[in-house]
């Protein structure tokens, strides 16, 4: 197994001779296996071995026992060692996200704080990995999200993801050394332990050996997604000025739709599969098409650019892409969006049944959600409905003539899943099997 790391680590220049490395301990399995293996590593290439503990101070005693874990195989294998302590409820609260993300957001923060410029190594896995791309799937994803968690981001190096949970628990086990439990499974939400304890045993069924063959089949997906990334650059390179695209109509089409989100990411403007299809289209074929308020994507067959074009208010067409928190697209009107995570569809409801929200099924949502305003042609199945209705219809009889402009529609990949005052789209209705919901709420600024 340290061979095949070593290898890996080689492959993707993790690190080299003289690197500061700060590993991630939490004191479960693979990050105890990180560190031993690290510690490895740093006698056959000669990098200096630091160790970080995040205590999210989340569960008590067993916190504290965690950190106690992790100081004491440091002291053993004389590793330098540092704790540190926050308060996640804290910073969920204040941010309005869930407690994972809270967590991750500050682990991450930190990893960055204290590795003074070296890198940080995370103990990701191939089965963490195969969990990503069947979650990526699922949710909707483009190339990029089938390649999977990347070995390296910035300072960020991940040298075992490559070896399956199987061999992290033998090769422990060989080592005679223990590991802690997290009782609350702190890095799994309620959608990741679906796909690991559902999915996964039926593919293990079909396939063994699924983990060890995902590893060549998500290096092969990596491998194709950065040969197209290089040719994205390389187009960019040739066809860019500013925010104008020349000649782009002459490359293929996947190398064409990878610039256009390219420009429109760059340009903090929201896009989604079938956004990215009609832009291509224009491209093309000239015309324009309302990216996000009064800024188009504008073409006349040969080139193409983001271009402002003010419209009177009536006539405006708003969109951004859904974030959780506080999102704000009428100027006195505010959608506030969050993410729940509970395992009893009624006592999610019985806890906000005084309050006036919306809840949808967060994992039927596919691909991004968008947050824009009323358009031409809208329609939705409301919930409980075995048919579709037109949204002109719907507002002509349920919504007030004053409160029609300024309405809140959210919609994905598949088209509308909200539409405020009339509700949410059946598709993406919450059940009784429901464990993550997207809760939508509506004030006045």
């Amino acid at each position: 197994m340290i061979n095949k790391i070593f290898s890996f680590v080689k492959k993707h220049n993790m690190i080299n001779k003289g690197d500061t490395v700060i590993c991630g301990l939490s004191g479960g399995a693979d990050s105890v296996c990180l560190l031993l293996v690290l510690c490895e590593l740093s006698k056959k290439i000669n990098f200096t071995l630091k160790a970080l503990h995040v205590n999210h101070c989340l569960r008590g005693a067993e916190s504290n026992r965690d950190e106690k874990f992790c100081h004491d195989i440091c002291e053993r294998l004389g590793i330098p060692f540092t704790s540190v302590s926050c308060n996640v409820t804290e910073f969920a609260e204040k941010n309005s996200l869930s407690i994972e993300e809270s967590a991750r957001k500050l682990r991450y923060s930190l990893f960055s704080e204290y590795s003074e410029g070296g890198k940080t190594a995370t103990a990701h896995n191939a089965n963490d990995n195969l969990e990503t791309v069947i979650l990526n799937l699922a949710r909707g994803s483009a190339l990029k999200g089938l390649a999977g968690i990347p070995p390296v981001r910035d300072n960020i190096i991940r040298p075992i993801l490559t070896v399956s949970r199987d061999e992290i628990e033998k090769y422990l086990n060989e080592k005679g050394q223990n590991y802690v439990t997290d009782s609350t499974n702190l890095s799994d939400d309620y959608t990741r332990n679906k796909i690991r304890h559902l999915i996964l045993p039926v593919l293990k069924e079909i396939n063994p050996s699924v983990i060890e063959t995902s590893v060549n089949s998500i290096d092969a997906v990596r491998s194709e997604n950065f040969l197209i990334e290089e040719q994205t650059e390389k187009a960019l390179s040739l066809c860019r000025k500013g925010s104008k695209l020349n000649g782009l109509n002459e490359f293929n089409e996947v190398i064409r739709r990878r610039c256009i989100a390219v420009l429109l990411s760059e340009n903090s403007l929201p896009y989604s599969h079938k956004r990215l299809e009609e832009a291509d289209k224009i491209l093309v074929g000239g015309g324009k098409i309302n990216i996000s308020g009064d800024i188009f994507f504008v073409s006349d067959g040969k080139t193409a650019e983001l271009k402002k074009i003010p419209r009177k208010k009536e006539q405006e067409l708003i969109s951004a892409e859904l974030k959780t928190g506080e999102n704000m697209i009428f100027p006195d009107k505010i959608l506030f969006c969050e993410i729940i995570l509970c395992d009893d569809f009624r006592k999610i409801h019985d806890v906000h049944k005084k309050l006036t929200f919306y809840l949808l099924d967060y994992d039927k949502i596919i691909g991004r959600v968008i947050l824009r305003n009323r358009r031409f042609g809208d329609k939705i199945r409301l919930s409980g409905n075995n048919f579709t209705s037109s949204v002109k219809k719907l507002i002509n009889e349920k919504v007030p003539s004053a409160l029609r402009e300024e309405m809140h529609f959210l919609e994905d990949e598949e088209g509308t899943v909200f539409a405020e005052y009339l509700g949410v789209a059946d598709r993406v209705a919450t059940d009784c099997n429901t464990r993550k919901f997207l809760k939508i709420s509506v004030r006045n600024k």
